[in-house]
């Protein structure tokens, strides 16, 4: 999940909510949406090819 902060930068959060604190973790911040979207399409990479 990317969202656009107020200072104009996106974050990547899971797309799972944690189960103690019910917010979802951020995976890294980014200049650019393209930036972010290619960094989620790595993580789903090497989620399911090891």
């Amino acid at each position: 999940m990317i969202r656009k902060l107020s200072s104009g930068k996106y974050r990547l959060y899971s797309r799972k909510k944690d189960s103690k604190t019910g917010k979802r973790r951020n995976l890294g911040t980014f200049n650019t949406r393209t930036e972010a979207v290619k960094h989620e399409r790595e993580i789903q990479f090497f989620k399911r090819h090891r």
